[in-house]
């Protein structure tokens, strides 16, 4: 017999509640795309939802203030040709978020201080390079401008958006649709979820796959992959009898997992969502109407389940908050913003505490806004853990750079093919820099051959 003991934990006691109607937002069309990704994606200042736009790929920027009911004029980022897949907050700027869509291409666009007033069809830079969709992106957690997009053509890049240039391309790695990306806390790996069942880490400055586990999970619905703080690996799957599993692994050894858990039948694919500072991972399944969490701790069984926030309506997807867009006077730990049909409603994760005064032991220092990295520093191998700050006082934004792209970008829906026409350009401007550098050898021959001259004419006149 398996003698329970029931163990001490100050997440325990965790209470959900979702926010009243009036501070929901409401009468929102949110994308029917069958794609697993949250559709939605906040910060400190903006929630951005993906939602269903005619003739192209469309998402709403709402400043968090705007509740209520979002008229259906009210302007959208709108310069997709195709439905837009996957969006992501930049960790350093409030203001600037990466799209992926099915057009194939990956948009970063600058968002107005007070959010949008018209609608926005004009990124800051577009970033071609793959073939197909492009369904996941993700920031890079320490260095700026570092930004990685995944596409169904089974291709990862990772990006300088500073320059617009794709800096790395990891081909032949997934020989099918990658269903998850990761960057590990520091940013040095990434890990990788794909449909050949297997989970790969991955260096991507070496683009070497440094260790995979085949069959992580034997089912063959998606899985998810996240990196933990301490350099662990938390899965989400399915059984061979389509039960829906989480495990977590040792990237150094990855024979067997740490700890699996089987968890129901639903079919739903498990979004985790996790806070490195608390150790927590929640769960939110597509079409579930509940959130699971659970606390990772180095004692076993590792995975400890804490509670279920549940409600009635299913989700279309979720948003989760950064930390330091919490209230810590209230002992706010997670804030999701859930999406329904019609409507996204905030979900607010509590610690009851009897105390008035700075809770440190739930708000340990957190990751700030500001890069440990610049790109460069990155790519020549360096590494920068996230710079952390204190909540103490409340998190005060700081005033946000606008993102400077340092070359022309076509601000067209696509960059130009290479036409017949550039060729014949590019030819004869190379004719004529080979005509310029002949003309400029001949120069300095006739100078040595005046020079010459001048000696001569000086020694006849003595």
């Amino acid at each position: 017999m398996i003698r329970r003991v029931v163990r001490q934990s100050k997440f325990r006691h965790v209470f959900g509640q979702a926010v009243k109607n009036d501070q929901c937002y409401d009468d929102i069309r949110v994308s029917r795309v069958t794609w697993d990704s949250a559709f939605c994606a906040v910060n400190p200042k903006f929630v951005a939802i993906i939602v269903e736009a005619s003739g192209g790929g469309a998402f709403l920027v709402l400043p968090l203030q705007k509740t209520g009911r979002i008229d259906k004029a009210y302007p959208t980022v709108c310069g997709h040709t195709g439905p837009v897949l996957d969006i992501d907050w930049c960790p350093h700027n409030d203001h600037v978020i990466a799209s992926g869509s099915e057009d194939c291409t990956v948009m970063v666009w600058q968002i107005p201080e007070n959010g949008l007033t018209a609608p926005l069809s004009e990124p800051v830079v577009v970033l071609e390079g793959h073939s197909k969709r492009v369904g996941i992106v993700t920031w890079h957690p320490t260095a700026r401008n570092v930004l990685l997009s995944a596409g169904c053509d089974n291709l990862i890049v990772i990006w300088n958006v500073g320059t617009g240039e794709a800096l790395i391309n990891l081909e032949d790695m997934h020989p099918d649709v990658i269903f998850s990306v990761c960057w590990s806390r520091n940013g040095s790996l990434i890990c990788t979820a794909c449909k050949d069942k297997k989970v790969r880490v991955i260096d991507p400055r070496k683009g070497k796959i440094i260790a995979e586990k085949d069959k992580a999970h034997e089912g063959a619905r998606p899985m998810r992959a996240i990196f933990l703080a301490d350099g662990n690996i938390f899965t989400t799957g399915f059984s061979r009898m389509s039960e829906r599993q989480l495990a977590l692994w040792n990237p150094k050894n990855m024979e067997e997992p740490i700890s699996v858990h089987e968890m129901d039948t639903s079919n739903g694919v498990l979004l985790p969502f996790y806070d490195p500072d608390t150790n927590v991972v929640y769960l939110c399944g597509k079409g579930d109407s509940s959130i699971r969490y659970f606390e990772i701790t180095d004692e076993a069984p590792y995975v400890h389940y804490l509670n279920t926030f549940s409600s009635k309506e299913p989700q279309r997807g979720m948003g989760y908050m950064p930390k330091r867009g919490l209230d810590v006077n209230k002992c706010e730990i997670a804030r999701f913003y859930k999406l329904h049909e019609r409507k996204c409603e905030p979900i607010i994760m509590t610690v009851p505490r009897k105390s008035d005064l700075f809770q440190d032991d739930l708000y340990p220092d957190t990751a700030g806004p500001d890069p440990a990295l610049e790109t460069e520093e990155w790519f020549e191998g360096k590494n920068g853990e996230p710079i952390l700050i204190s909540l103490k006082h409340g998190y005060v934004p700081g005033k946000n750079r606008d993102l400077k792209v340092v070359k022309k970008n076509v601000l067209d829906n696509k960059a130009p093919k290479k036409s017949k026409y550039d060729a014949s350009l590019t030819l004869k401007l190379e004719e004529l820099l080979r005509e310029v550098k002949s003309l400029r050898d001949l120069v300095t021959l006739q100078d040595r051959r005046i020079a010459k001259l001048e000696e001569q004419v000086a020694k006849v006149a003595i």
